[in-house]
């Protein structure tokens, strides 16, 4: 199946030092992205949403910069290699921080995806007070 990668910013105020627990631990995860987080072996999460699991890698960790999750291929064609990165960014000339989010996945419908994060993100800014 094609992927279709989607990217996206957010603005948020808050430091990068403050919202890298958000998108790095499991703990941090659980309050704004995801039911359920448990860490694995091996640097694997398992994420969950409707009582479904996602296992992911986490395959790329730059302290209060990034974060990467390769999900583990669950099709029959091994060609289900979605991957999400978190990246956080500072305007020099602004100095407010950015979340970039680059979804790569199976889903192409934009308008969706828009709405899917615009609620996740709310959900954090709630949390950090931004």
């Amino acid at each position: 199946m094609e992927k279709y990668k989607f990217v996206k910013e957010f603005e948020l105020r808050s430091s990068p030092k403050v919202l890298f627990p958000y998108i790095s631990t499991p703990s941090g995860l659980e309050q704004w992205f995801a039911e359920k987080v448990t860490v694995l072996p091996d640097h694997r999460f398992d994420f969950q949403w409707d009582g479904d699991s996602h296992i992911a890698r986490q395959t790329g960790l730059r302290i209060n910069k990034a974060v990467r999750f390769d999900f583990e291929d669950t099709s029959d064609d091994n060609l289900d290699n979605n991957h999400l990165e978190l990246k956080l960014e500072v305007s020099e000339l602004t100095q407010t921080t950015f979340l970039r989010i680059i979804d790569y996945s199976s889903n192409r419908d934009k308008d969706e995806l828009h709405s899917l994060w615009e609620g996740f993100i709310d959900n954090l800014r709630e949390i950090v007070g931004s």
